[in-house]
């Protein structure tokens, strides 16, 4: 497992002033963390920061917005990335889930706050309070056309929302427990969602029914994540003819996050299970890189991946803290994961 740099300091406060420190770290399994610091000294000519390390340390190449650290008594670097902009009052505590518009525009985020607010992803600046859920919203989605939003609370109900006027055009009730997921299938005919009561169910947004249990764990589902399967995976059939309201679960597979420590897929439409990967604690959350590869990250901090041809044994699994792994996203030729701390 290989070793981890980090810094241990708010970025901003540390290194935007004339004068700023922010501590590091170097931790390698098995041997003593390094520790050190970086200290900023200035501003150069041409306006980047002038950045120094402490013994064991070494500053490469530094930008307006990048700090390349290594340690080369671990043989590590890491590049360290500056927020592009930040927005500071959207919400008053912690934000919970958050999601950009196909098109870039439009932000919606939950918070422990209590609220969900749709904003301007530009400036930060406020468009829409969406109030409708008793007690918290646990997740929020935008559809793929940019202007409805898919919400799921504590008080057992998936919502929809207007973005354009943020009413409440259909409310989804049929779960016994609060939601913590949900996902849009395809451009948003159906929907689905998981639960604390161990279920994942798909939904007609046209008619504001369930069209059945994809799952049901007995135990609580964390994440879920739907994408197109591999051709060469055997998805099963499904025991009924799906029903006509059913559109783009074809050839899918639903990725179920569980709290009991097991990854599971399913075939979307077929109601069956593919696959079942037992993993180090309790599952957060899953994604797709790919219709073969696929994501999924635990409460101590693992991420996995795994291959969904072959569940047997992961790719590979990365460590970087004991923090749990929150959220996970694709991006580029490789991810993006928040952890707890």
């Amino acid at each position: 497992m290989a070793a981890t740099l980090r810094i241990q300091s708010d970025w901003n406060r540390a290194l935007s002033r004339d004068e700023g420190e922010a501590w590091l770290s170097c931790r390698s399994p098995g041997k003593p963390t390094l520790y050190g610091s970086v200290t900023r000294r200035g501003l150069s000519s041409d306006g980047v920061p002038d950045i120094v390390a402490s013994e064991g340390f070494v500053v490469g190449e530094v930008t307006k917005k990048s700090i390349l650290i290594s340690c080369p008594h671990e043989n590590v670097s890491t590049k360290f990335l500056a927020p592009y902009t930040s927005f500071c009052r959207i919400h008053q505590k912690s934000i919970t889930c958050l999601d950009i518009s196909s098109g870039g525009g439009l932000g919606v985020s939950t918070s422990t706050d209590g609220t969900m607010k749709i904003w301007q992803a530009a400036n930060g600046e406020i468009r829409r309070l969406l109030e409708g859920h008793v007690y918290d919203v646990n997740c929020c989605r935008f559809f793929p056309s940019g202007l409805v939003v898919l919400s799921g609370g504590m008080d057992a109900q998936l919502k929809i929302w207007s973005a354009e006027d943020a009413s409440c055009v259909v409310t989804f009730k049929g779960h016994k427990a609060g939601i913590l997921d949900a996902a849009v299938v395809d451009r948003g005919r159906n929907v689905l969602s998981c639960s604390r009561d161990g279920t994942a169910r798909l939904w007609d947004c046209g008619k504001a029914a369930c069209l059945g249990l994809v799952a049901d764990c007995g135990s609580p589902v964390n994440g879920i994540a739907a994408g197109p399967a591999d051709s060469s995976l055997h998805l099963g059939a499904p025991e009924n003819p799906p029903s006509e309201r059913e559109v783009g679960t074809e050839g899918k597979i639903l990725l179920l996050a569980r709290e009991d420590k097991k990854l599971q897929g399913v075939g979307l439409q077929s109601r069956q299970p593919v696959f079942l990967f037992i993993g180090s604690d309790a599952f957060n959350c899953c994604t797709f890189l790919s219709s073969t590869y696929i994501l999924a990250g635990t409460q101590d901090g693992n991420i996995y991946q795994l291959d969904v041809r072959n569940t047997n044994a992961p790719i590979q699994v990365i460590h970087r803290s004991g923090a749990p792994v929150l959220s996970l996203l694709p991006y580029r030729d490789g991810f993006i994961a928040s952890q707890g701390n």
